[in-house]
């Protein structure tokens, strides 16, 4: 659908409406000749460096790497483990607690390779550890922390193997910590470790009864999932006591639940757990740790607020609450201060992976120009219709006449639809009627904004008359989020923003599947249902980023229709403004998928061949046909399961 904006248009304009200025400082701009730019800060006294998205893309291309594109950005990776820790650093020294702060990293929210290798490598400097809640993640851990000042933190469900392998991190030298998490882990943590003979460090997830807000609410409270009640905690003190291990339980765990977006939850849960480590304390547990898990909020809409997608604290109030609860807790008790643990996955790696996919298509819901008059002939039906839009046309249009044009055009409409179920009208009519009442919707939505009080049944009218844009990607694998819980991600063009968008669309994937789109994004008043977007233009590629996706999207992604895992690219931003690609890897092709869901690509190639045969011998296509089609089969098999020039 058309959109006017006023002239004359300025990259300022789009920056505003594409709120990037809330959302993505400091690392995403628009720059003045329109295209996005990534910012890579100073850390370390160093210069601030910005590249523009359209010259990644058309460095990539030349190296080989089609669309879609799954961009990892080091510098805004190293800048979150900095910020993280150095804002912790700068509350300890303001507020003179007497420890220190360790940060780690939960595999689970972005296990690739790489990722991993850059946090263990930017956090070296900080002791930044990692958290594994399974054995595959513990043995990516071990083979990753070679720091023995860093932390590992083994939460989840443990057997013999999991609890033997952290066992032998601690005879390594590693502080590798046990967080048992349901009564039945005990015993075998103490059965392994007098095997083994190895003293075990363990911690304890609490479940606090305090309550937070946001879409993971259920994971705080009575009923989450993880942790130990009262009686179970005390039942686990005398189970130690028994065992002669009291003194391994040195850890106090909760985790309240992911993307807290208001921060007096957190700082209400910090008193609840404070609380905790006092009597315990007092019990003779000689607690040093306190882990306060996730939960460190992505402002994935710019509100600043504390809806789901938001927060309404920065980093510095966070780590400033945190060390304040501790110290106004403990200090009266005499207790020391123990060392803090965060578990900061999302808020680490959000900002440094973007989505980057090309527009491949487009559908339209314009009407055609009316004829200016309608020939004899046509049901009375379509001259009612016909008459809406000249009423539309003509009169002083109020309020109440404006939804009683409306209300007769989708009257007339059905009633057309119905004669057509029936026989009673040519399809040519149908049509007629279908472009007249096109005209109709599109006249009142031009209307809308000059009423005083726009009748709540019209609010929405403009979002169904949106454009659909086709985009190069699969929502299910690429941002899976957006599908299963309705999570909005930053969406936007990555160029021409200069220009005024002159449509509005929703985005739809390749997938065949109704709930392949994104039909929710960030607008500046709040969740809107359509994109400003630009017209395509021909021969000329237009593309779209999907922002902050770096936390569980890689690894949630599905196959739905086959489609596999996109291209990948590592980049580290220089000082001089330009790009290194660190690391680029090529997506899943055809083959690989289908390997997945247990078809061999050497079967499928003999099964097609002997098709081929058969139709030769059939006289159906001849032998150099048979030997093209064949290798057309082979060669799509190691292609992309994306949109391919």
């Amino acid at each position: 659908m058309k959109i006017t904006t006023h002239t004359p248009w300025s990259t300022q304009d789009a920056t505003n409406l594409y709120g990037i200025q809330n959302w993505g400082s400091p690392y995403f701009t628009v720059g003045d000749n329109g295209n996005v730019n990534i910012v890579a800060p100073a850390i370390n006294g160093g210069q601030s460096a910005q590249v523009a998205f359209v010259d990644v893309i058309k460095g990539l291309r030349e190296r080989g790497l089609e669309m879609p594109v799954q961009l990892r950005i080091e510098n805004l990776l190293d800048h979150r483990i900095s910020c993280l820790n150095n804002a912790f650093a700068h509350s300890i020294k303001a507020l003179n607690y007497q420890n220190y702060y360790r940060g780690v990293f939960p595999i689970k929210v972005n296990q690739q390779h790489h990722v991993i290798e850059e946090i263990s490598h930017f956090g070296s400097r900080y002791n930044h550890g990692l958290e594994a809640g399974s054995k595959a993640e513990l043995i990516i851990a071990l083979s990753h922390i070679t720091d023995n000042d860093a932390y590992i933190i083994c939460n989840g469900y443990k057997d013999s193997e999991f609890i033997d392998l952290g066992l032998h991190a601690i005879k390594l030298g590693v502080k590798c910590f046990f967080v048992v998490e349901t009564p039945s882990e005990l015993p075998i943590i103490i059965a392994r470790s007098r095997k083994l003979d190895v003293k075990p460090l363990l911690g304890v997830r609490l479940k606090l009864a305090s309550k937070v807000d946001g879409h993971w609410s259920d994971d705080s409270g009575d009923r989450s999932i993880f942790g130990l009640n009262t009686m179970q905690l005390m039942t686990l003190i005398e189970q130690l006591n028994d065992a002669n291990m009291l003194d391994c339980l040195q850890l106090l765990h909760f985790h309240l639940g992911s993307q807290l977006p208001n921060i007096r939850n957190i700082r209400s849960g910090m008193l609840e757990a404070c609380r905790y480590y006092i009597e315990l304390t007092q019990e003779g547990v000689p607690l040093k740790y306190l882990d306060l898990g996730g939960g460190l909020a992505v402002d994935y809409d710019g509100s600043q607020s504390n809806s789901t997608h938001s927060k309404n604290y920065s980093l510095d109030e966070y780590c400033t609450d945190i060390v304040e609860s501790i110290i106004e807790a403990l200090d009266p008790e005499g207790i020391p201060h123990p060392v803090i643990i965060t578990e900061s996955g999302r808020a680490t790696v959000a900002y440094s992976s973007v989505l980057l996919f090309n527009i491949l298509d487009v559908s339209h819901f314009d009407p055609q120009p009316l004829p200016e008059v309608l020939t004899d002939g046509i049901h009375e039906l379509i001259h009612h219709l016909w008459g809406v839009v000249a009423l539309i046309n003509t009169e002083s249009i109020k309020d109440h006449r404006l939804q009683e044009h409306y209300n007769d055009a989708i009257y007339y409409r059905d009633e057309i639809r119905e004669l057509f179920r029936r026989g009673q009208i040519s399809l040519r009519d149908r049509a007629l009627g279908e472009n007249i009442f096109l005209n109709a919707m599109h006249r009142i939505v031009n209307l809308l904004p000059t009423l005083e009080r726009i009748p709540a049944e019209l609010e929405h009218l403009g979002e169904e008359l949106a454009d659909i844009y086709y985009g190069n990607f699969s929502v299910f694998q690429s941002l899976p989020d957006a599908w299963a819980i309705d999570q909005i991600f930053p969406v936007m063009p990555i160029h021409r923003l200069n220009e005024a968008p002159t449509r509005e669309a929703i985005i739809a994937d390749l997938t065949c599947d109704c709930d392949g789109k994104i039909d929710h994004f960030i607008g500046q008043d709040g969740v809107r249902n359509t994109l400003p977007v630009h017209s395509l233009r021909p021969n000329e590629d237009y593309y779209l980023g999907v922002f902050l996706v770096g936390a569980y999207q890689e690894t949630l992604g599905d196959l739905h229709n086959l489609f596999g895992d996109t291209n990948v690219a590592n980049i580290r931003i220089n000082q001089d403004n330009s790009f290194d690609v660190v690391t680029e890897l090529e997506g899943d092709s055809i083959a690989d998928v289908l390997s997945y869901v247990e078809y061999q690509p050497n079967t499928l190639k003999r099964r097609f061949r002997d098709i081929a045969e058969k139709a030769v011998k059939a006289g159906k296509i001849t032998i150099a046909e048979r030997r093209q089609i064949l290798n057309d089969f082979s060669a799509s098999l190691q292609g992309y399961t994306y949109y391919e020039e």
